[in-house]
């Protein structure tokens, strides 16, 4: 087969060049007894795998399912290793495949065909793998357009050809020139290592948050510090792998220091406020906390540079760790603590006033919320006021009065049919006119 290509573009020619290739390659294949006898080997290595996995799958599947209650960590291997028993027939093909190469070569002298079929049995592997195996949305992409891809290229035998090709071709970056392999390796890597990173980091930070027996401040803490250990080191091996050599970070780390100096002088003071308010451990997850500039709200989440708080009405505000420092902050501390609330009322001046105390505080302690400790309740006499003698009863809760608890509106209720029961009366506002009549 002779063609003129000399007017075509070069990438024709190039093509045109493999094709060729391939084509001779597949003649020679046709026309050898030898390549039809490791196609023979080919089709009995399969139909031996087809029929050992026919019976090996449902024995495995059954062997490797733990129950559904098992949540020990032999039964989380068994769970992660039976996941892979899809890939049993196209890796037990392989196994097969190999044996026949062996055979074929010292009979032949020869096994082309044979270790295409072996290259074959990989790429389904990896087609299984990525369609059937992986379920991570991010791996599952690198999978369909790196892996995949790749093992085709080695299926047919081009895969160093692509390789020495990409070495060929350089990229610069200013005064730098990296190899369009180099690129592509370093993108690939780092997609792996940061996601490495992200998972090591999830089980590391819930592992630590399962420890109830630190202080959450110091559970907070150690998150973060596995979060830029893990994070720090993904960093220092991607650097190698992409052939950077760390000294040259000295004048990065140079630049980010003067960087943080002039342009991030309040993302490093938030930093640092929320390294010392974890250190410390004045606020929390969990404690609603009221700041000098009259926000108020739980604290829902902490990260580096804020803390987010939720307010009794539904929306979050975002606070950076600063103003915890430098401000005065209220600290409620919902998780436990006692909080005192009182109730004003008037009784008419018509009463014996000396009962009132007794009266309201048996009532207010029937409340199932209201403590005794660190005090009961306590009723006060504030004033002799325009309408009627002024009163006051204090009590302490576990809570805050807001949201789900309505403690002053409960005891209100209490005083009022307190006050209803003994026939006590609320007076209305007076006001006492004096008319004068004018003399003749």
């Amino acid at each position: 087969m002779n063609f003129d290509l000399a007017s075509q573009p070069q990438f024709v020619q190039t093509a045109a060049g493999y094709a060729l290739q391939g084509w001779d390659v597949a003649k020679g294949w046709l026309l050898s007894p030898a390549a039809w006898s490791q196609f023979g080997l080919l089709v009995a290595a399969f139909l031996a795998a087809w029929l050992l996995t026919r019976r090996l799958g449902p024995w495995l599947t059954r062997v490797l399912t733990p129950p559904e209650d098992a949540r020990s960590l032999l039964a989380t291997l068994r769970r992660f290793v039976l996941v892979f028993v899809a890939l049993l027939l196209p890796l037990l093909a392989f196994g097969f495949t190999a044996i026949g190469e062996q055979a074929t070569r010292a009979m032949f002298g020869s096994g082309a065909v044979i270790a295409f079929g072996k290259r074959v049995f990989l790429f389904l592997a990896a087609r299984i793998l990525v369609r059937e195996i992986i379920t991570d949305g991010f791996l599952k992409l690198l999978g369909r357009f790196i892996l995949i891809p790749v093992m085709a290229l080695y299926a047919l035998g081009l895969l160093d050809v692509a390789t020495a090709r990409l070495n060929e071709m350089t990229v610069a970056l200013g005064n730098i020139e990296f190899t369009l392999m180099a690129v592509i390796r370093g993108l690939i890597a780092g997609s792996i290592l940061f996601w490495l990173g992200r998972w090591s980091n999830d089980q590391t930070g819930g592992y630590i948050q399962r420890q109830q027996e630190m202080p959450p401040a110091t559970r907070q803490l150690a998150t973060k510090a596995a979060e830029l250990t893990i994070y720090g080191i993904a960093f220092i091996l991607l650097m190698n792998i992409v052939g950077i050599p760390l000294t040259s970070l000295a004048v990065i780390g140079g630049a980010v220091g003067v960087g943080i100096g002039f342009g991030l002088q309040q993302i490093a003071s938030n930093y640092i406020s929320g390294v010392i308010l974890l250190l410390e451990g004045q606020a929390t997850v969990g404690d609603y906390v009221e700041l000098d500039n009259g926000l108020a709200g739980t604290i829902v989440q902490t990260t580096a540079r804020a803390m987010i708080l939720e307010t009794f009405d539904g929306r979050w505000i975002v606070v950076p760790n600063e103003d915890f420092i430098t401000t005065r902050v209220i600290n409620y501390s919902d998780q436990g603590s006692s909080n005192r609330y009182e109730v004003p009322f008037r009784v008419s001046y018509d009463t014996d006033i000396n009962q009132i105390p007794k009266i309201i505080e048996a009532a207010v302690a029937t409340h199932p919320d209201v403590l005794s400790d660190p005090f009961p309740p306590d009723c006060e006499l504030r004033a002799f006021g325009d309408s009627g003698v002024e009163f006051a009863v204090e009590f302490w809760v576990n809570g805050l009065d807001d949201g789900r608890n309505r403690y002053t509106s409960d005891v209100g209720f209490l005083i009022w049919n307190a006050l209803k029961d003994n026939g006590i009366q609320i007076p209305y506002p007076q006001r006492v006119v004096h008319m004068k009549q004018a003399e003749a």
